[in-house]
């Protein structure tokens, strides 16, 4: 056995780094190659590591933060739409395998409290294949979506019952259950109140990507401590820490890029060499109890893992390939069955054959998850490819500031609305902004960030009338979306009932559904409403025109002194559709465009000269 710790060290970075190429050489998930590659080195194989502590304390904020990816990844607007579906899924996915290991448990031989906690060890799963979905590019899939939330509710109520057990057999009365209630809500306060006010107010003082990192790290390690203190498992703390912080770290978002690197890189290898170190393949010849009680389990659980995503499929109108992803996602398992079956092992509810065969039923399950996984996101990843949506994310944008260079600011916004090519520019006043932007067909953006975008909790969006009639206003609509979407802000757009129709029809695209709510809104003059209704984390964006567009208004030409007189404190952006050229343009002369009030535009007028009158006075 190596005890050198520096030889150790090179010996898992090694390994860390050629697992993944041989992997992808022989066509195999890299999953499968870790767990495989832990039993050979381990004591139960060439016995070159030890599970030491080092070991199993980073490969336990591996498994941590799988939990806490999956959290995090959920698509805010898809899971509420999803949310029933979820919840059925969640039912099916714990109670099927429940009552399937409770029956099959009975036929084994065993007791009914025996049962009744393999039944609970067969409803979790662990979300160990979640990495092959983040690769592939579709984890905000629906099915996805309902496969994570429903891995919530029956991960839940698996550990409800192990805490139940834990408090009749460990801590023999001295946790009453009210105690075990109050430290439960403790902790979920905790988590899901106070955690994101903490985070929200630290991203607003520091925007250094690496402190973001270490912040939502240092929260996910004490979310799990506060689960395990509240007598439930410290993975069902990192899930939630993830649910908790999903609107402050964006999917693209520097703090996420990170996450993910150190996530991917360091931590779940070390995770799963560390399930590959537990198995012992030579329990294979010990006897046919272990291997007939191993069949059994894996049968079992595969069995109504498969059932809960086949009804899904069949009440949701769901595709083969999603019904798939959904099983391979959810019938792994690792952290869920450890903590059971350690659980009622310590206390004799289990025999040593039972914790040998779930051992074994770990290496299978991981195994052949990782497979349908793989398989199913590549198809996934393949229709994805071919439905594109019609949003012109090839667009190009041009993307600027007014008054100075924000050219940080500038590269989040686009990373986070997933903009293509965009072309970043600083001008002095509002009036080279201006001229700029005329002189550019190009869909452009001028961006005032006041707080980071990851703290915005709504987008409030002004669309003029005939908006919809722009040339290209449906890649302003697929910009508010995606924005949406990473930062998990709610929308709320101010329009006319024309156009609110319009945006309505948008929103129920299949697949790229976006929740919002309208307020009324007839002429652009009564803009001015949305300062009345603004909140301190709101963001206003005002989809403008240039003119000589079916939109264009006159009022157009006021909109910077309003926002430096009334939204200087709130972030805002002004955003302008692609203008049509050549054949593309409009027949202007017999269509509608909107035009100011008569008494506005003397009301206007009046102002400009009263302020040149200022002008010259101050000079004179």
């Amino acid at each position: 056995m190596i005890t050198n710790p520096l030889a150790i060290i090179a010996l898992v970075l090694a390994t860390i780094l050629i697992v993944p190429m041989v992997c992808r050489k022989i066509r195999i998930p890299s999953i499968v190659g870790f767990i495989l590659v832990g039993i050979i080195v381990g004591q139960n194989g060439l016995n070159l590591l030890s599970g030491g502590s080092a070991i199993q304390t980073l490969g336990k904020i591996g498994m941590l933060y799988i939990m806490l990816q999956a959290g995090i990844e959920v698509d805010v607007n898809d899971f509420r739409q999803q949310r029933s579906h979820a919840v059925v899924f969640g039912l099916y996915s714990f109670f099927f395998p429940f009552i399937l290991g409770i029956l099959t448990s009975r036929l084994l031989g065993f007791n009914w409290v025996t049962s009744t906690l393999m039944g609970a060890m067969y409803g979790s799963h662990t979300l160990m294949t979640y990495p092959i979905v983040n690769r592939y590019g579709v984890q905000k899939n629906a099915a996805v979506n309902i496969a994570i939330g429903g891995t919530m509710l029956s991960i839940s109520l698996a550990l409800l019952v192990l805490a139940v057990l834990k408090s009749n057999f460990i801590y023999k009365d001295a946790l009453t259950t009210w105690g075990l209630i109050g430290r439960v809500a403790l902790a979920i306060t905790l988590i899901m109140i106070v955690f994101p006010w903490l985070t929200k107010w630290f991203f607003k003082r520091n925007s250094d990507p690496t402190n973001g990192f270490l912040i939502v790290m240092t929260l996910m390690v004490f979310s799990a401590w506060m689960a395990d203190w509240a007598g439930l498992e410290s993975i069902l703390g990192a899930f939630v820490c993830g649910v908790a912080l999903n609107k402050l770290v964006p999917n693209l978002s520097p703090v996420m890029q990170r996450i993910n690197f150190v996530g991917n890189n360091l931590f779940v290898p070390l995770f799963l060499l560390g399930v590959g170190m537990m198995i012992d393949i030579s329990l294979l010849w010990e006897g046919w109890a272990t291997i007939i009680i191993a069949l059994v389990m894996i049968a079992t659980k595969m069995a109504g893992k498969w059932l809960a995503a086949w009804l899904t499929q069949k009440n949701f109108g769901l595709q083969n390939p999603e019904r798939q992803v959904m099983f391979g996602l959810t019938h792994a398992t690792a952290a869920g069955t450890l903590a059971i079956v350690t659980i009622g092992y310590e206390t004799s509810i289990f025999n040593a054959e039972i914790l040998n065969a779930a051992v074994l039923m770990i290496l299978v399950l991981c195994i052949s998850a990782s497979f349908i996984t793989e398989y199913a996101a590549k198809q996934l990843a393949l229709q994805e490819e071919a439905r594109l949506e019609a949003d012109k994310m090839d667009d190009s944008w041009l993307l600027m500031t007014v008054g100075e260079n924000r050219h940080y600011e500038l590269r989040e916004l686009s990373e986070l609305s997933e903009l293509h090519a965009p072309q970043f520019a600083a001008e002095s006043d509002w009036t080279e902004a201006h001229t700029l932007v005329n002189n550019t067909p190009k869909a452009a953006i001028i961006y005032h960030p006041n707080q980071p975008l990851n703290t915005i909790s709504r987008l409030l969006v002004a669309v003029p009338r005939y908006a919809e009639k722009e040339h290209d206003f449906i890649s302003c609509f697929g910009l508010v979306r995606r924005l949406s979407s990473q930062i998990g802000a709610k929308v709320v757009f101010y329009t006319n009932e024309e156009t609110q129709r319009a945006l309505q029809a948008f929103c129920r695209r299949k697949g790229k559904h976006l929740r919002a709510s309208y307020r009324e809104m007839e002429n652009w003059e009564d803009v001015l409403m949305i300062a009345k209704q603004m909140r301190q984390d709101d963001m206003v964006i005002m989809i403008n025109a240039r003119p000589s567009t079916p939109s264009y208004n006159p009022l157009f030409e006021q909109v910077p002194d309003m926002l430096l007189r009334f939204f200087s404190t709130h972030s805002y952006m002004l955003v302008y559709p692609e203008q049509a050229t050549g054949a593309d343009l409009p027949d202007l002369l017999t269509g509608d465009n909107t035009q100011a009030s008569r008494t506005w535009k003397i009301i206007s007028a009046t102002k400009r000269l009263i302020l040149r009158l200022i002008d010259k006075l101050q000079k004179g």
